[in-house]
């Protein structure tokens, strides 16, 4: 018997012709937008680049990218208290809510 060897690409694909599994996919893919896109919106708002905040925040525009392309890839999920600084440079705060 042999076993058929997937890339991550193609087991996703797969998994995601699943109903269920789709509208989960869709439903976290929407939150995490919605966070970069109020990130995104702090910034434009308070006038400041990346390198800005990351001078704000202690540390490289990079790294500023990295995080806003995370969130927009949504391959990787920045921490609370990455988001709190990230907050603070723009002069806001973060909330989390359970709904």
């Amino acid at each position: 018997m042999k076993t058929e060897i997937l890339t991550h690409e193609q087991m996703v694909a797969r998994m995601l012709k699943n109903p269920a599994v789709r509208a989960e996919h869709d439903r976290l893919n929407r939150e995490e937008f919605a966070i970069l896109d109020e990130i995104l919106a702090a910034r434009r708002e308070a006038g400041l680049s990346q390198a800005q905040v990351a001078e704000r925040m202690g540390t490289k525009a990079p790294a500023i990218a990295r995080l806003e392309s995370s969130l927009a890839s949504g391959k990787h999920s920045p921490s609370l208290s990455t988001l709190r600084k990230y907050a603070a440079a723009l002069g806001k705060r973060v909330e989390v809510h359970l709904v």
